[in-house]
């Protein structure tokens, strides 16, 4: 793997030197657009809405509408507003890793030391498993400053990058009632069954089913051929009666 990112995690007065990889990486298909008559590339081109021509990379400009009218911004005013450059994920606090809202992830990045047999990341890793806590901390990626926690995956220090909080809309817009009573017969066979269901966490046994299909079409197209698919049909219960529908939720899983 190659590092995207040098530079130090510190937390008090100590300073762990790390690089940053790439802990994801995409299983999506890269589909090119064609155009249907030659299956040519189709290219973009940046095109002038008034005159319809294309413009020049060196005459285009970035503004923000303002008032109906743009406000053009310069080079300068992107460094102006840019956080200092810096080269350390500064951890300002601890929370319990359990606390962090999923909503808020976004990617992550695997941490390795830029020293051999560094003490203070092996301390970092053990404390942070020890305590069930993760460091909560800023830092700047290709210019702009990220908020991201600090947690351990095995004896790996994993930076996983999170959302802003204004970057979560609210939810006060959604058409939800409020006023349903939900009877205790009922939540009482919903927790039996989530119970049944449960298992210990194992996201190796899911596969990216779709993108393996749709493979198996593009290989089977080249051969001139059409693959069966197997769909899968949602079960349909005939009775509307919600505790009915938990009971032979809860009879099927038995049986299966």
């Amino acid at each position: 793997m190659r590092s995207i990112w040098k530079g130090s995690i510190g937390f008090g007065l100590v300073n762990i030197p790390v690089k940053l990889f790439s802990a994801v990486q995409t299983s999506a298909l890269d589909l090119d657009m064609l155009d249907s008559r030659d299956h040519s590339r189709i290219r973009y081109q940046r095109v002038n809405e008034q005159t319809h021509k294309e413009v020049p990379y060196d005459k285009i400009v970035k503004g923000y509408k303002l008032n109906d009218d743009y406000v053009i911004l310069e080079e300068r005013d992107f460094e102006d507003a840019a956080p200092e450059k810096s080269k350390v994920i500064e951890i300002e606090s601890f929370v319990n890793v359990n606390e962090v809202n999923p909503m808020y992830y976004e990617t992550s990045y695997y941490t390795e030391p830029d020293t051999k047999n560094s003490k203070a990341y092996a301390l970092l890793v053990e404390a942070l498993k020890e305590t069930g806590k993760a460091g909560l901390a800023r830092f700047v990626l290709r210019s702009t400053e990220s908020l991201c926690i600090v947690h351990p995956v095995e004896h790996v220090l994993v930076v996983t990058r999170i959302r802003f909080a204004q970057e979560i809309r609210s939810m006060d817009d959604l058409n939800i009632d409020d006023d349903v009573t939900v009877g205790k017969k009922e939540l009482d066979m919903g927790i039996a069954l989530i119970k049944q269901y449960e298992e210990k966490f194992d996201v190796s046994k899911f596969k990216d089913d779709y993108h393996n299909e749709l493979l198996k079409i593009i290989e089977a197209k080249a051969k001139g051929k059409r693959p069966t698919i197997k769909k899968l049909k949602p079960h349909k219960t005939k009775n509307d009666d919600l505790y009915d529908q938990l009971m032979q939720s809860l009879s099927t899983r038995k049986g299966a």
